[in-house]
């Protein structure tokens, strides 16, 4: 519980004062910086009791919310009145506690927003920069209304409690146009609702603003700009994939270029292309969606996944028959995704002979521009990371020491990681004679390739990230 505060430091009694993530959270959710002190914790419940009441905090932050200018947008471009929302809002608080929790995400920064039901609490965390924070705790009592709320706004059956569904929300913040992809999951408490945040105007579709280095760009774009053959971009999901891949599209998007694309969902819409939104309830699932595809004359295909042999084997055969093929898989890194294909049945004679270039990417978060500061580290946690005894002697990391504009996170934004393995002859040898994982990462590496690892080490070296960030995100090869 919050117990003094002195310019930007607040004072915060604490049964742990050892607990950092909580202490996180507090610097987080405040803008302060949190100096712990410790008290009995019957005595901090205590004083919850007495001074904080959950439903008026909630209540108390609708009376200070003007939503009058967010508007809802059903999927048909026809929008709801803003008056007419204006006064819902004021009738019912439910429905002024969803705006608020849309429109704070956009403001934060979010890329997914998560209401999460649970047996005595009922909360609502974002993803900022990929990692998960906590903003609210609305009372437990509206738990079925707000997720009713959301589900309403989406176009979905809320008498439908059992079954997970998914859904679209649009609305317009101030003359600003922002989509949401919903997905209600029944757990055992509730509904869980998570909204991912799809805004067309932080979409950047210019490969060469993607954070590539130069030579990472030369080679995937050696691969991609083949007049036919598979692209392959790989990595957890998060990753950036899409993005990538819609910057590829764009490159390659001209008057005399039929670009056909298979997605589960389509995130943005993307002018000059035809893209297709994946409907498994009806039997419209990737591997259909290619076979109607090569009946429609294409020059470039894209499918938004490879999740099993039927679809691999029509993406290679379209590959082998003249067409660019761009798809992603969920591998560790680019030398897996070899292996991958090869468990999934395709045999190693057309992996090697389709495949042009693979692409694995990270995200890892930048350092805070406003707070970044120098701040030496042992020689040996640097050579422990992949340094060499030499650089790491002299190196002096940047690291951000927290402030309002990060939230005294010390992190603001992200910034990709990529590891790019060109398929030289030697690697398409290698392939046929069934190397394994490691040799073919080596054969990458003799080839110019950076490992994930690699192009981490790169950043920390010029300021941009932290080793912490790097250990997160990328594995020790």
């Amino acid at each position: 519980i919050p117990i003094n505060r002195t310019g930007n430091v607040l004072t915060v009694a604490m049964a742990d004062p050892s607990n950092i993530f909580a202490i996180d959270d507090i610097k987080f959710m405040t803008g302060f910086k949190v100096e712990p002190v410790v008290a009995a914790e019957t005595s901090i419940k205590n004083a919850i009791n007495k001074h904080y009441d959950s439903a008026g905090m909630v209540e108390d932050i609708m009376k200070n919310f003007d939503d009058k200018d967010v508007e809802a947008l059903k999927e048909s471009e026809d929008s709801v009145n803003a008056a007419e929302l204006g006064q819902a809002a004021e009738d019912a608080p439910v429905v002024k506690l969803v705006n608020l929790i849309l429109t704070d995400a956009i403001k934060k920064g979010a890329s997914d927003i998560h209401i999460e039901p649970y047996e005595k609490s009922f909360r609502v965390r974002y993803r900022i920069d990929g990692v998960l924070y906590e903003v609210m705790q609305p009372p437990t009592r509206l738990k079925a209304a707000i997720t009713s709320r959301v589900k309403i706004m989406a176009q979905l059956d809320i008498a439908e409690r059992r079954l997970p569904q998914d859904g679209r929300i649009k609305i317009k913040m101030g003359g600003k146009e922002m989509d949401y992809r919903v997905s209600t999951l029944p757990t055992l408490f509730g509904e869980k609702v998570v909204l991912r945040l799809l805004d067309k105007g932080n979409l950047q579709l210019d490969m060469t603003k993607l954070g590539f280095d130069s030579q990472a760009l030369t080679d995937f774009e050696s691969g991609l700009l083949l007049p036919y053959g598979m692209v392959l971009v790989t990595g957890p999901t998060g990753s950036g994939k899409t993005t990538t891949l819609y910057s590829a599209l764009n490159r390659l998007n001209t008057t005399e270029t039929n670009i056909m694309t298979a997605e589960d969902p389509v995130e943005f819409n993307l002018p000059g292309i035809n893209q297709v939104q994946m409907k498994a309830e009806i039997g419209l699932n990737f591997a259909a969606a290619l076979r109607s595809f090569l009946r429609q004359d294409p020059d470039i295909i894209m499918v938004g996944e490879i999740r099993d042999y039927e679809t691999a084997e029509i993406a290679i055969k379209a590959a082998l028959t003249g067409h660019l093929v761009l798809s992603t898989l969920h591998t560790n890194d680019a030398p897996s995704t070899i292996s991958r294909l090869l468990n999934m049945g395709v045999e190693p004679f057309l992996v090697s002979a389709s495949t042009n270039v693979i692409l694995a990417q990270r995200l890892a978060r930048r350092v805070c521009q406003q707070c970044k500061e120098p701040t030496p580290l042992p020689a040996q946690a640097l050579v422990n990371i992949g340094f060499s005894p030499e650089e790491a002697a002299t190196l002096i990391p940047m690291k951000g020491k927290g402030c309002m504009a990060c939230s005294e996170t010390g992190y603001k934004g992200r910034v990709a990681l990529y590891e790019v393995m060109l398929m030289r002859e030697n690697i398409k040898e290698a392939i046929l004679q069934g190397a394994s994982v490691i040799e073919l990462r080596e054969l990458g590496r003799k080839n110019g390739m950076k490992t994930l690892r690699e192009a981490g080490l790169g950043k920390i070296r010029d300021g941009v990230t932290t080793l912490e960030e790097i250990l997160r995100v990328t594995t020790g090869h």
